[in-house]
């Protein structure tokens, strides 16, 4: 039988859900912090969107490790209710896709597995929010097989990206690393698969807070050295 997951936001969902609500009613504050403006500012705001048949270790880890950071993740199914990952484990998502303003995210992590990556790439409100995002500098990361969603939006052109060894064809016009279990390249993060989750995950910290926080939490979580990013 699948087995259930039920991902408890930082802040708490009911918070969050008048957070998005003050966002979409533009109130210049979420939960009394203010709501981040200048490109230099670190951003707060991540959004995981997740479709049917995504990897759950790999979603699962990212959640984790960016809430225990203290940041605010949003997990959006690409459709309302429960989503059930590639191998049978269903996540209660804080919410449907459509349900965010536009200019809620202030980052992106992208999830692999299949056919989750293919429902991404497929879809035009997740291309349409990573080609923004991008385009402002911000966060945008994929993992596993997701990075071809980062060249289905066309914005690998010119960039290093890694991904799952079986996918590597498929990246476009992005220059493939296959030596580096988590790559940067500017503002776009990539990593291979579930085996490199957590040193995706830590790398995100380090990116979106601080490699400082990063190390804490590898420390506090037991980590093998060699993970961290």
């Amino acid at each position: 039988s699948d087995e259930w997951v039920r991902l408890h936001s930082n802040p708490p969902r009911s918070a969050a859900r008048s957070d998005r609500r003050a966002v979409q009613n533009g109130e210049r504050s979420i939960a009394g912090w203010p709501i981040l403006g200048g490109m230099n500012q670190r951003p707060n705001r991540v959004l995981v969107p997740l479709a049917e048949g995504f990897e759950e270790i790999e979603a699962v880890t990212v959640i984790d490790v960016l809430r225990r950071a203290g940041l605010d993740v949003f997990v959006a199914g690409l459709a309302p209710g429960v989503v059930t990952g590639a191998h049978g484990v269903g996540v209660v998502t804080d919410g449907e896709l459509g349900e965010l303003a536009a200019d809620w995210a202030q980052a992106i992590v992208l999830p692999g597995g299949m056919p989750g990556t293919r429902a991404l790439r497929e879809d035009e409100r997740v291309l349409a929010l990573v080609r923004d995002l991008a385009g402002q500098g911000r966060l945008t990361a994929a993992i596993c097989a997701a990075p071809t969603v980062l060249a289905a939006a066309g914005v690998e052109g010119g960039r290093e990206l890694t991904s799952h060894p079986s996918v590597r064809t498929e990246l476009g016009a992005a220059k493939v690393v296959t030596d580096a279990r988590v790559v940067r390249s500017g503002n776009v993060l990539t990593s291979q698969g579930a085996g490199t989750a957590m040193e995706f995950a830590l790398a995100l910290v380090a990116e979106l807070v601080s490699p400082g926080r990063a190390a804490e939490l590898a420390a506090a979580m037991v980590v093998a050295s060699g993970e961290v990013v």
